[in-house]
């Protein structure tokens, strides 16, 4: 599922700022659960319900995706992004697992991430993936 979680992660990562919802809902398999915390019930409306909510309220998105780590039918994505909501600038770093079907689709999804203030930059080797000029 290597290949699902990184096509999953690139559209992520090109769709969001963006707020194009309908290529990141194209990743998920009718009936997926979403969650956007662990600690959260499934979104009302899946995958496409909570986009459409959360683009409503998202300005000047950026974000960056690790290479994922994928074993069987699951995978873990690590992920850094910062947004203005509310007038509030803030940044979430993050990990999402992300359970598959057969097809590459994605059946459940789990976010799991901390929240601070301000636009922060990831740190050097962040994601699994080189940072110009570290060794």
């Amino acid at each position: 599922m290597t290949k699902a979680a990184r096509r999953w992660a690139a559209t992520w990562e090109r769709s969001w700022p963006a707020k194009e919802v309908e290529p990141i809902a194209a990743l998920y398999g009718e009936g997926a659960g979403y969650r956007s915390s662990a600690l959260r019930d499934v979104a009302p409306g899946g995958p496409v319900g909570y986009l459409r909510r959360e683009f409503g309220v998202e300005e000047d998105i950026w974000c960056r995706f690790g290479e994922p780590i994928a074993a069987g039918d699951r995978a873990a994505v690590e992920w850094w992004a910062s947004w203005i909501e509310g007038g509030q600038t803030l940044t979430l770093a993050g990990a999402t697992v992300l359970r598959f079907s057969e097809e590459g689709l994605v059946v459940d999804h789990v976010d799991y991430w901390l929240q601070a203030d301000g636009r922060l930059e990831p740190y050097s080797g962040w994601g699994g993936k080189q940072v110009a000029g570290t060794a």
